[in-house]
C-alpha cells in the first residue's frame, strides 16, 4: 500500500477525473522501477541484509555444531574408557564414589 502510494506520488501522472492515465514519461517510470527494485532487493524479504544476517547466524550454528559433535566425542570416549578399562573404573570408584580397594589402608583425620 505504501509502494503503491510513493509510486503514484513520484510519477506525478496527470490523470483525467475517469482515472485514465493521460500522459507518462517513461524515463520517470524507468527510474521510479529502478529505485523500487534496489530498495526491494536491499531491504526486502531474501534481501541483501537479510541474507547478511543469515549467514552470520549460519556461522554460529556451525560453530555450535563442531562444539556439540567435540562434545559427543569427549563422551563417546569416556563410555568406551568406562566399558572396557578397568583403570579408569577403579578411578571413577575411588574418586567420585569414595570406594576403596581390598587391602588399602585408609587414613581419616578429623578437622
Amino acid at each position: 500500500m505504501v509502494l503503491k502510494r510513493l509510486y503514484l506520488f513520484l510519477l506525478d501522472l496527470p490523470i483525467l477525473a475517469w482515472g485514465v492515465v493521460f500522459e507518462m514519461k517513461v524515463g520517470r517510470f524507468l527510474i521510479l522501477t529502478s529505485i523500487l527494485t534496489g530498495l526491494l532487493v536491499t531491504f526486502g524479504d531474501r534481501g541483501l541484509i537479510d541474507n547478511f544476517r543469515m549467514k552470520e547466524r549460519l556461522i554460529s550454528l556451525k560453530r555450535a555444531n563442531s562444539d556439540l559433535a567435540r562434545e559427543n566425542g569427549d563422551l563417546k570416549r569416556a563410555i568406551s574408557l568406562l566399558k572396557d578399562d578397568l583403570s579408569s573404573i577403579e578411578m571413577v570408584a575411588r574418586n567420585e564414589l569414595g570406594m576403596v580397594k581390598k587391602g588399602t589402608v585408609v587414613f581419616q583425620f578429623d578437622n
